[in-house]
């Protein structure tokens, strides 16, 4: 088959996967509500219950949509960094970005004890530990930007980052060790991050964020293209290289900041989805992978979230565990299947 035939049966298949999981994510949770009342309610129809009508605009949909925002931006910024670093272990949060944000919610969460009582109510609410998660990320991005500007090597940029997060880590553990239960049951909570509880204010500002990287990542296709082949390479096509890598660096700290402020550390999804839009479109062309990421970012996170849902029961298993252990055997099973076709 043309592979460009090929490519565009995937792209419809890959989108009309969106959609089906999108309504089907919606139907299931505690309360089941009918695909066709979804649909119903989604194309401005109301429900025929209230309630459904209710859980529906309020709890279903904004979840739907912060899975698929998240899906979508950690997924990009994981090809982004595994392009620019050539290192099919690099991730979103390789930079130590998801290391500042935890920082920035440790000092929160387990300082807050230290602080005012009315100081301390604004600031563990969820507007003030998504303030100190943004904080936490945005400083350590302007220490690696500044890094980056003294650095000619990239792969320097990289252990920087690793440095970044070896050091926050370490004084994140420190503040554990003396915090009371409740602090580190709380703390506990947002590391293990969560999709729900986003009011639609803070669903339009995360949509902003992770529409300003994705665009960045749309103007940087052609320097990831070129970048494929090394730096020098790159330099030789013309191409202003620290230039490039400050819009790719831009961008992944933009989609992984705002997605861990807003949902917490989520991992797998970065790491792991541009493997698998690689190894299906079997293709290194940018453009081809930087739209099936987006799509298969959307689907697989989708799918973690109907999962975490637990179907019938008043609980929800934490995204984190559910990326990782519903992930992980995935990625494995497609790299052994293609090991196999190529021997």
């Amino acid at each position: 088959m043309n592979p460009n035939k090929r490519n565009s049966i995937l792209f419809i298949s890959l989108a009309l996967a969106v959609v089906a999981l999108f309504a089907v994510n919606i139907s299931l949770g505690s309360v089941s509500i009918p695909l066709k009342e979804v649909f119903k309610s989604l194309t401005g129809t109301i429900a025929s219950k209230e309630s459904w009508q209710y859980i529906i605009v309020n709890y279903r949909l904004p979840k739907a949509i912060t899975a698929v925002l998240v899906g979508m931006g950690l997924a990009t910024s994981g090809l982004l960094m595994q392009t620019l670093f050539r290192n099919p272990l690099a991730g979103p949060y390789v930079l130590g970005l998801s290391s500042g944000a935890s920082l920035g919610v440790a000092m929160i969460i387990l300082g807050a004890s230290f602080l005012p009582a009315s100081i301390a109510s604004f600031l563990l609410s969820s507007y003030g530990i998504v303030l100190a998660s943004s904080l936490g990320s945005f400083l350590v991005l302007l220490a690696v930007l500044m890094v980056s500007f003294r650095l000619k090597d990239t792969m320097a940029i990289l252990i920087v980052g690793l440095m970044f997060g070896s050091l926050t880590s370490a004084i994140v553990n420190t503040l554990t060790y003396f915090s009371t239960a409740e602090e580190l049951q709380k703390f506990t909570f947002w590391s293990l991050g969560s999709l729900g509880n986003l009011s639609w204010t803070s669903i339009l500002i995360l949509a902003i964020a992770v529409l300003t990287g994705l665009a960045l990542s749309l103007l940087s296709i052609k320097s990831l293209d070129a970048l494929l082949l090394g730096e020098n390479y790159a330099k030789s096509m013309g191409l202003n290289y620290k230039k490039s890598r400050l819009i790719i660096i831009l961008a992944t700290s933009i989609l992984a900041g705002s997605i861990t402020a807003f949902a917490g550390p989520i991992a797998f999804i970065g790491l792991a989805v541009p493997h698998i839009a690689k190894l299906v479109f079997q293709t290194s062309n940018h453009t081809v992978l930087f739209w099936s990421t987006l799509l298969f970012g959307a689907i697989i996170m989708l799918i973690c979230d109907s999962i975490s849902q637990v179907p019938g029961h008043d609980f929800n298993l934490p995204i984190n565990a559910v990326t990782s252990i519903f992930g992980a055997p995935i990625v494995i099973w497609l790299l052994v299947r293609k090991k196999k076709m190529m021997g």
